[in-house]
């Protein structure tokens, strides 16, 4: 049995699809779980509760946590705290493998021009902090023979799931309403952005790889080091669409937070579009000889997939 918490998000729907070439046995998570497969398992469960974390992760061979909480600091460090915890006690009782999808927030503002898995941890934002405690929380208790695990880690992603994809908002929905795509800080800057169905594949096999656990493992993605203006003109391209560009400033992001929360909470996050940001996925491509899928294709076939709806 493998077992994924949060499975209704954009990475748990692909994860369940990667997972069908590896096991038969799945086991999705969440609220309102919703089959990929006839064969898949679904268990509602509210992961706020240390009770109904434990009876999900019971019986699982590896567990692949992809829970994603509201984009607000303090919820984060209210519920991430929390969860993560449960979830270590509950594969530590279980004896099941955890694979965490973790972003890069706790990769701080110094250390962002070329990510790897040996990048510090070292963050500059509150729920980058918040990241870090829980990417240590479970560091430890590796090092302590508690668990066996392995933090898989993703940049910004982009697929046809759109929600929570800051490229998909700026560029996508903005040319499929006939408007001037949009860019954070300065789109002449390096910015890698992975592409969901990669950063799926990449993780369940991890999950099935012996050889893969505890350890760091940056997820795949295209190496060719692309900007805002790149991404732009790529969706343009494809869309028939003109490749013009509205920055939005720090400032315009101050001030739009005030009516927008989840425009606030981006604020902190800045750092990561006004300078260099990318990702080396090396390690994972030699380890297992993975192609990733190029950045062009991958925005073909979110388009064409999206066109389909």
């Amino acid at each position: 049995m493998q077992t994924i918490l949060g499975s209704g998000g954009a990475i748990g729907i692909e994860l369940a699809k990667a997972l069908i070439q590896f096991t038969d046995e799945i086991k999705l998570v969440s609220r309102n779980p919703k089959k990929i497969k006839d064969t898949d398992l679904l268990f509602s469960a509210d992961l706020t509760k240390t009770d109904e974390v434990k009876a999900a992760i019971a019986g699982s061979q590896v567990c692949y946590l992809t829970v994603g909480f509201e984009y607000e600091a303090k919820v984060w460090k209210e519920k991430w705290t929390k969860l993560i915890q449960d979830v270590v006690e509950a594969c530590a009782k279980n004896q099941t493998k955890l694979v965490f999808f973790d972003n890069v927030y706790a990769i701080g503002e110094k250390h962002i021009e070329h990510i790897t898995e040996n990048s510090p941890i070292s963050p500059t934002s509150d729920k980058g902090r918040v990241r870090a405690w829980v990417d240590e929380y479970i560091i430890e208790a590796v090092e302590k023979g508690k668990i066996d695990a392995i933090i898989a880690r993703a940049p910004d992603f982009f697929g046809p799931i759109k929600e929570k994809s800051l490229l998909m908002n700026l560029i996508y929905d903005n040319l499929s309403n006939n408007k001037t795509a949009q860019w954070l800080c300065n789109a002449d800057v390096i910015h890698t952005t992975g592409y969901v169905p990669d950063l799926a594949l990449g993780t369940a096999i991890l999950g099935n790889s012996s050889k893969a656990f505890n350890q760091i493992w940056n997820l795949p993605v295209e190496q060719e080091k692309i900007t805002g203006k790149d991404w732009i003109n790529i969706f343009a391209s494809k869309m028939k669409q003109p490749g013009d560009v509205q920055i939005l400033t720090k400032a315009d992001i101050k001030e739009y937070g005030k009516q927008d929360l989840f425009i606030a909470e981006t604020y902190e996050m800045l750092y990561q579009y006004d300078r260099d940001y990318f990702f080396d996925s090396t390690k994972f491509t030699k380890a297992f000889g993975f192609k990733p899928t190029t950045n062009e294709k991958a925005v073909e076939l979110t388009i064409d997939e999206l066109n389909k709806e």
